[in-house]
């Protein structure tokens, strides 16, 4: 099990490249690669230059030795209008050309959720199913796995959290097994799962080790999407880590937490940064300690 985390706060506050020496250097193996300024069109995956850029960043990786294991499409998926969602889905495949660049074996897709969804749970399912069918050919050809994601909605009138599409442990399994690809596996989000209610070590179980591929590893409170570090909210890591263990994941263990570098001036990131990889290193050693049981 390596311990790698997003890029997104590190690459925003410094350069790409630099993210790459200082990501390294806090203690991480690899890193998942944060594609979201490509959600509002921006970022440099959008210039004509673009392999040439993913390139760099591959090789600055490889002679720093640090591997790029997994990445982040941008979302969301679907705005439900059909020139919005052709933009989007050209930005999502462009996503996957530079992952697989840079070596990336998964790479996160979020379903589409634009409907809402306790209204339309079955059109939500039967539209993702053709929406991650659809990749195959992508993935086949990149040599890249595409994992979906459990989700939220947010519920304006009662302003609280809800189910979305995978939320509950009985439907993510079940579009997993309707697309029946070996393209298309699952990437667990630990805080999505305690926020609509289900323990993130009773998911785990759920989807078991073929379904569950990825990790998003990040603290809530069970009420809001504070994507901060383990140890800080209320998750309960102990358990989380032995669920993993007792389903043999063969995953990484990938943090989702950048929440918690906002907190930080620049001149304290790299201490910030550390912190982090130890605390994603010590929840690997307890992983470890129940594997060998």
């Amino acid at each position: 099990m390596r311990i790698s985390t997003q890029s997104d706060v590190t690459a925003e506050i410094f350069s790409g490249i630099e993210c790459i020496s200082r990501l390294k250097e806090a203690g991480y193996d690899a890193i998942d690669w944060s594609f979201f300024e490509m959600s509002s069109g921006r970022g440099k995956f959008l210039q004509p230059d673009w392999p040439d850029y993913a390139k760099a960043l591959r090789a600055e990786g490889d002679r720093l030795g640090i591997a790029f294991n997994q990445a982040h499409a941008p979302f969301p998926s679907s705005a439900g209008q059909p020139s919005e969602d052709e933009v989007i889905l050209s930005a999502i495949r462009r996503s996957m050309e530079v992952a697989s660049i840079l070596g990336v074996r998964n790479i996160i897709v979020h379903p589409k959720q634009h409907l809402v969804y306790a209204k339309n749970k079955q059109a939500t399912f039967d539209m993702n199913v053709e929406f991650y069918r659809a990749l195959i050919p992508d993935c086949e050809r990149l040599n890249i796995r595409v994992c979906a994601e459990n989700m939220w909605q947010w519920d304006d009138k009662r302003e609280i959290i809800v189910d979305s599409i995978c939320a509950q442990p009985e439907e993510f399994c079940a579009l997993l097994d309707a697309i029946d690809s070996p393209w298309i596996v699952g990437c667990l989000d630990i805080g999505h799962s305690a926020l609509v209610g289900v323990e993130p070590a009773d998911f785990i179980r759920a989807l078991g080790s073929k379904r569950l591929q990825a990790l998003h590893v990040h603290d809530v409170d069970y009420r809001k999407d504070c994507h901060t570090m383990p140890f800080i909210e209320r998750i309960d890591w102990e358990n989380t880590m032995k669920a993993l263990a007792e389903i043999g994941y063969e995953g990484d263990l990938t943090l989702e937490a950048d929440n918690y570098l906002r907190l930080f001036p620049k001149e304290l990131q790299t201490a910030a940064c550390r912190m982090m990889a130890q605390t994603a290193g010590y929840l690997r050693s307890r992983f470890e300690a129940y594997s060998a049981q």
